[in-house]
């Protein structure tokens, strides 16, 4: 089982729209995923089962009383997908985890005793903040994708995110990697989209992802119907072919081959082929 986090602690960058529609084409592709929800707004729980979906425990419950996620998933529409939703009770969360004993590994711990063997990936959407949650998921993960708008401010955060993750890395051991660094709302129109996007592949090289998510207002009417972009777009649309195109890139660098390997990813129109250069389009 790979886990990987989506995180950036600045908000309005992408990190729940990347993680609903990641976890979607990722299960698309035959690979069995849990989404978990640790964004204090359960934005994905919202996005995908509707605000009021959630009426009993929740992801923040497992945490409190460090136990599998079995008892509190939910299936989606999407078949392969499963969530464990957040829950009014996440903003408290951090409170308690600052008690408890090896307070950075409760997440792991809870994800190593879930469904064994029934998973292939774990997605874990996070709060826009460098917190205990935010601490629980880099530490249980294996990679982190981070997303960054194509704007001045996000790109100046990423500093202090990659010093943090430095330190989870020396201090606690965490064996998290960045997976890559994902431009989102990406608009070539505008002069700043080049310039965040020169300054990124100067800076980090083939750390940045191959192509960007482009902005769209698809992206947010699907959260409002409660569906992924694979299910309210149509084939070929610009936003359900950025998602492919980013799931068969996460597939590639995550090595997550084996599944292909034994025919479970999608052939036609709608396979998460991997493309051939970046943004150009």
């Amino acid at each position: 089982m790979i886990v990987i986090s989506i995180a950036n602690q600045k908000g309005g960058v992408g990190k729940t729209t990347t993680a609903v529609n990641l976890s979607a084409g990722l299960a698309r592709a035959g690979f069995r995923t849990l989404l978990v929800d640790l964004d204090i707004q359960g934005s994905a729980t919202a996005s995908l089962l509707g605000r009021d979906a959630v009426s009993g425990a929740s992801s923040a419950d497992c945490l409190v009383n460090e136990q599998p996620f079995d008892d509190v998933i939910v299936p989606t529409e999407t078949e392969g997908l499963l969530v464990a939703p957040s829950g009014e009770t996440m903003a408290t969360v951090d409170i308690h985890l600052a008690n408890a004993m090896g307070r950075e590994r409760v997440l792991e711990r809870c994800l190593s005793v879930t469904m064994p063997g029934a998973l292939d990936v774990v997605v874990i959407d996070t709060a826009p903040y460098l917190g205990l949650l935010t601490l629980n998921a880099l530490v249980a993960s294996d990679h982190v994708i981070v997303p960054v708008t194509c704007e001045y401010l996000p790109i100046l955060g990423l500093k202090l995110f990659r010093e943090m993750l430095a330190k989870v890395r020396a201090r606690v051991g965490a064996r998290v990697e960045i997976l890559g660094y994902l431009l989102t709302m990406y608009d070539r129109r505008e002069k700043i989209t080049d310039e965040v996007e020169t300054l990124l592949r100067t800076t980090f090289g083939e750390q940045v992802l191959r192509d960007p998510i482009r902005i769209s207002t698809r992206h947010k009417a699907c959260s409002s119907h409660h569906k992924t972009i694979f299910e309210f777009d149509r084939p070929g649309s610009r936003g359900r072919v950025d998602y492919e195109r980013l799931t068969a890139e996460v597939i590639a660098r995550a090595g997550l081959n084996a599944a292909a390997a034994r025919g479970a990813l999608p052939r036609g129109e709608d396979a998460c082929e991997p493309r051939a250069s970046s943004a150009s389009a």
